[in-house]
């Protein structure tokens, strides 16, 4: 049997994982972000951190000075590096770390020969308290693993430096470094979790939004597909009809005008099955919708029932028709009553207590749709809606090649208006973009 023998102690190697280390030596720029509110206050973490910097800088010079009695041109190097680490901590948190930590052993290495009894090495009193800034940065803009590794390395040097030059009767003070590092170490990460969670939610709520969107403007389109199934099929069943009857009202037929005939109406109810099987399914997934085989769809001409239930409901609506009054085609007619029922809805809604105007103007190729209201005299209570009703309005404009606008007027009403042609044809065809996202 062969046996798996272990390697060599010389063979065993320590692996740390590329990503850790890539993390710790990487010089990437990663700037502090702003604050997003309030707007005028974005830049105060970096003034902040800039005055920060200026008394850690202060104070190291002040304690190789005062305490450890450190002279020279080295200690007004060592004050400014130390006030760089923390200002480059803005813009490259681990290279401002490092920085830091070449400084921390410099001014180590600076009192060693001056240490008397009872003063602390490697660190100054005021040392650890100058990279905490540093540590606090780290760990706001890398990840816990980073923040750790960081951390354990500060100490870990701290206590070899202990071990192996610590200068005879100095005192230690690791235990309170160890303390004052995880708590900033602790710190940073929840803000940083903070931040993060924060972002997220802020993008999953622009997501909901949007898919609220879609879903109302896929609901709109499927009403739509609905309401227009009727309008086809009764024009298809009138010329399946209309060819039946033909050859009783001519005397005589020719044969070749009875088969034509019998291939329209056949064509006609082949069409008519079709259309029924595909955008029938439609009106079964919504039952109760008021788009019913058994209820005609509306037209202009049931304006008035629609104005006496909105007045009915308390809101004051008065309407104006201009031009010469004339019947359109039944895809117009459904369209206009649907946006004139939506902006009559929105303002029983959103402005109660307003003054309405319903204006419906007949010109030689388009037909102008108007609805404004004033401002509401009293508070509109929460409504339960998605919030999307213009979304549906566009779509049924911009199926027949129309425009609406909509938006606030100057005297806090709101004002919905649509051109809508006379007689829609050869309108552009939904772009494949445009459908795939629908779908």
């Amino acid at each position: 049997m062969n046996q798996q023998t272990e390697p060599p102690a010389a063979e065993v190697r320590i692996r740390l994982p590329r990503g850790l280390v890539r993390e710790l030596f990487t010089l990437r720029r990663d700037p502090l972000p702003k604050m997003s509110r309030p707007r005028w206050l974005a830049w105060l973490p970096h003034a902040v951190l800039g005055y920060v910097a200026i008394p850690c800088g202060v104070l190291t010079g002040m304690q190789l000075n005062d305490h450890y009695e450190v002279f020279g041109s080295a200690v007004l190097g060592l004050s400014l590096l130390t006030s760089a680490s923390v200002v480059l901590s803005m813009f490259r948190p681990v290279a401002a770390w490092w920085l830091g930590l070449v400084t921390s052993g410099l001014v180590a290495w600076a009192i060693h020969g001056h240490v008397g009894p009872g003063q602390s090495w490697p660190w100054t009193p005021a040392g650890p308290f100058t990279l905490a800034p540093v540590l606090l940065m780290v760990a706001l803009r890398v990840p816990p693993r980073v923040t750790a590794s960081v951390i354990g390395i500060t100490l870990a040097l701290n206590g070899l430096a202990d071990i192996l030059l610590r200068p005879p009767r100095s005192q230690t003070i690791i235990g309170g470094v160890a303390l004052l590092f995880a708590f900033v170490g602790i710190l940073g990460y929840a803000l940083r979790a903070t931040r993060l969670t924060r972002g997220k939610l802020v993008e999953q709520e622009t997501l909901t939004e949007e898919e609220r969107a879609r879903r109302t403007l896929l609901e709109e389109r499927s009403r739509i597909a609905r309401e227009l199934h009727d309008v086809v099929a009764h024009h298809m069943s009138v010329i399946s009809i209309q060819a039946q009857v033909a050859p009783h009202l001519v005397e005589n037929p020719s044969e070749e005008l009875k088969e034509n005939l019998a291939g329209i109406r056949e064509n006609a109810l082949e069409a008519l099955t079709e259309l029924r099987r595909v955008l029938g399914v439609l009106r079964s997934e919504r039952p109760d919708d008021p788009a019913n085989p058994h209820h005609p769809q509306p037209t202009l001409g049931d304006l008035d029932g629609l104005v006496d239930n909105v007045r009915g409901a308390g809101l004051d609506v008065t309407t104006e028709i201009a031009g010469i009054r004339r019947p359109l085609t039944p895809g117009v007619e459904l369209t206009a009553y649907r946006i004139v029922q939506e902006a009559l809805s929105n303002a029983l809604r959103h402005a109660p207590g307003s003054r309405v105007e319903v204006g419906i103007a007949y010109g030689p190729r388009d037909l102008h749709l108007c609805v404004a209201n004033s401002a509401p005299t009293r508070s509109a209570p929460p409504s339960p809606g998605a919030g999307h009703g213009l979304l549906g309005m566009r779509e049924r404009a911009g199926m027949l090649g129309g425009e609406l606008a909509a938006g606030p007027r100057p005297d806090g009403g709101y004002e919905v208006s649509a051109v809508l042609p006379m007689d829609p044809q050869d309108l552009p065809a939904v772009p494949d973009s445009e459908t795939k996202r629908a779908s």
